[in-house]
């Protein structure tokens, strides 16, 4: 463990595949340009939109079919409401409470 030095684990993002679609209203978007505004190195994976129950290792990870989701490095996820995951990335927040 280095003392001083914060260390970020690698992140999946799962997100719709409208991977097109870049505007402020597109919640898997707002993630996506958050994690880019803040610098975070993340994988983009996407789905397919429908149908939802197909999206097994979403449910899976986070109880829900709901996108976008990032998956973290050790295997558990972060699911919220888009707009409150992106004001928690840029925030800085997104690692908080983690251990590397």
């Amino acid at each position: 463990m280095v003392v001083g030095e914060e260390v970020e684990m690698a992140v999946k993002l799962h997100r719709c595949s409208f991977t097109f679609l870049k505007v402020k209203s597109h919640g898997c978007w707002q993630v996506e340009k958050a994690l880019q505004d803040a610098g975070v190195d993340y994988e983009r994976v996407t789905r397919v939109a429908l149908p939802r129950s197909k999206r097994t290792d979403i449910i899976a990870g986070t109880g829900q079919a709901m996108m976008p989701a990032i998956e973290f490095e050790d295997g558990t996820w972060y699911r919220a409401e888009s707009k409150e995951m992106a004001e928690r990335i840029r925030a800085g927040q997104l690692f908080e409470g983690r251990e590397p």
